[in-house]
């Protein structure tokens, strides 16, 4: 009788990383989100701003904005992992054109991977990667993005990338709350130095404050890269093996006691509208699609999706498969924090 040892169970490599150059990018694909900028709590700011930034910057922001080239500034400092702009920017300098573009184009399956390789290893090729980029006909901007890709040489890209960074690096260290921020962000990655990495789908909801992590098919590592800019927002991306969440930093980290949290105003600020409070009230009774929304109060997909976001935002409702429901865990810690930020007792 042959006895066969249990194979090894496998385990995600989990850290926690940041870096000024996250942080630069995660400005940049929060600013150029221009949908969902007006729930970003730097939105305001932004838009206060604008008349500091050069018309190079702008410049530059309008072409990301165009060709959704941020998730490319994402694929690449996950790649690199640079700690300045000029580490970024030498790492770019010393990556073939190849990998290069085998950085830079999404992931798909694994089926897939040949056509993906081949687009990166012939990539003055627009053709192939038109081909590629019909895979993602159903996604929100990787079709566009992919094509946008083949349009510019290696050179353009290579440069537009760079000087995109250095001009929002050279804009946004000139603000006050900028070294706040760099010290607030590492702080956040030297608390979490150890890591039960035998539990990490456990690890990644405490870390992230309640992201729950389905392990996928190839995913090796998890990287958690906690951000400033790009509040309130969980971003999720990924690679062939890697996994990247990018959440909001706690507001106890960037405000003074006294001065209310972002999380506080966000969520005044969500309530603050009859609309959104009927659409509350509705959730609360029972779990809708937007179809049914619509219905049920007689207004338009478009100005339902405006509410919806802003609610989302401030984490009163969920959505899962099309499905908007209450988060009532979330409207009670709201109402224990306006008076815990009163000094009142609950």
């Amino acid at each position: 009788m042959k006895l066969y040892s249990p194979q090894p169970i496998e385990t995600i490599n989990l850290v926690v990383e940041s870096s000024p150059v996250w942080e630069v990018i995660l400005g940049i694909s929060g600013y150029t989100h221009v949908k969902m900028r007006h729930t970003f709590d730097l939105n305001e700011k932004w838009m206060i701003e604008k008349e500091t930034m050069s018309e190079t910057l702008i410049h530059y922001l309008d072409m990301i904005e165009e060709t959704n080239f941020w998730f490319g500034l994402i694929m690449l400092q996950n790649k690199l992992s640079a700690a300045s702009i000029r580490d970024f920017s030498n790492g770019l300098s010393a990556m073939s054109p190849e990998n290069f573009y085998e950085t830079l184009l999404p992931y798909h399956n694994r089926s897939t991977e040949p056509q993906r390789k081949m687009a990166a290893n012939d990539y003055k090729k627009i053709e192939l990667f038109n081909q590629y980029a019909k895979i993602f006909n159903e996604h929100e901007f990787l079709e566009g993005y992919i094509r946008n890709l083949g349009k510019h040489t290696y050179r353009e890209l290579c440069d537009l990338l760079t000087q995109t960074l250095f001009s929002w690096f050279e804009w946004i260290s000139q603000k006050d709350e900028w070294k706040k921020w760099n010290k607030a962000l590492a702080y956040e990655v030297k608390m979490h130095q150890i890591l039960d990495k035998q539990n990490p789908i456990e690890e990644i909801e405490r870390i992230t404050s309640g992201v729950k992590y389905h392990p996928e098919s190839n995913i090796a590592n998890v990287k958690l890269i906690p951000h400033v800019s790009y509040r309130p927002w969980v971003l999720q991306q990924r690679t062939f093996d890697t996994k990247l969440f990018f959440y909001p930093i706690k507001d106890a980290y960037l405000f003074e006691p006294g001065e209310p949290g972002s999380d506080l105003v966000r969520g005044h600020k969500a309530l603050g509208d009859e609309v959104r409070l009927r659409l509350l009230y509705q959730l609360v009774n029972s779990s809708m699609s937007l179809q049914e929304i619509s219905k049920q109060l007689n207004m338009s997909k478009t100005t339902l999706h405006h509410h919806l976001s802003l609610l989302k935002a401030a984490k009163f409702i969920t959505v899962e498969k099309g499905i908007y429901s209450v988060n009532m865990a979330q409207i009670k810690s709201f109402s224990g924090g306006i008076l815990q930020f009163l000094g009142m007792e609950l």
